[in-house]
């Protein structure tokens, strides 16, 4: 389990890639990861092809990324999940608040 980040800077995007569960155990590693981005950051992404699986906690965790990265202005993109995953951010209604393909 792990949560990495790369920062693009021709594109001001933050890239977090999570891997394995992504729930409370991760929560200091993802608000780190984008709390402490060198640059400015417009957009990020949030790569999913490793999460395994997400919770509630996780949930949670995306508002308060988005919270930070500007609220209802924030360019926030959610990329590469699992069906289940999909599943999950669909039911909360995450597709209202974040961009997800």
């Amino acid at each position: 389990m792990s949560v990495d980040a790369a920062y693009d800077a021709s594109h001001r995007c933050l890239k977090i890639r999570i891997d394995g569960r992504f729930d409370f155990s991760q929560h200091s590693a993802f608000r780190s990861a984008y709390e402490t981005a060198k640059g400015d950051v417009d957009e990020y992404e949030i790569d999913m092809s490793e999460t395994s699986y997400l919770d509630s906690s996780a949930l949670g965790m995306l508002l308060l990324l988005r919270d930070h990265a500007g609220g209802a202005d924030a360019k926030i993109a959610i990329s590469h999940c699992n069906d289940d995953i999909r599943k999950v951010l669909t039911i909360s209604n995450f597709e209202q608040l974040f961009s997800i393909n």
